[in-house]
């Protein structure tokens, strides 16, 4: 069900319309309204547009390395799956023998 949702980021309101959780929406204004506050602190002046776009690229930044840690985490753990399964396949012939 479609509704309205409105959140406050760096001092505006704005109102999302959309069917995702209404805690979810808010706490998703919340991260972009925290990031932008961040880069504001750093920065002597800026105007919320480019505090916008600073804050979007920290987020994808985030997002990129948060991807590329899973991806690498799955790696390691077929890593030590194929290796697990060597080991296995080579202890099988000494069990069958006995």
């Amino acid at each position: 069900m479609t509704k309205t949702i409105d959140v406050e980021i760096y001092g505006q309101r704005y109102s999302i319309t959309g069917e995702a959780d209404e805690s979810y929406v808010k706490t998703l204004a919340d991260v972009v309204d925290t990031h932008m506050k961040h880069v504001a602190a750093g920065l002597r002046s800026a105007t919320p547009a480019k505090l916008a776009v600073l804050a979007a690229i920290n987020i994808a930044h985030e997002l990129m390395e948060s991807e590329r840690k899973s991806r690498q985490g799955e790696a390691d753990a077929d890593r030590r799956m194929a290796s697990l399964m060597e080991s296995i396949d080579q202890q099988i012939p000494s069990m069958l023998s006995r």
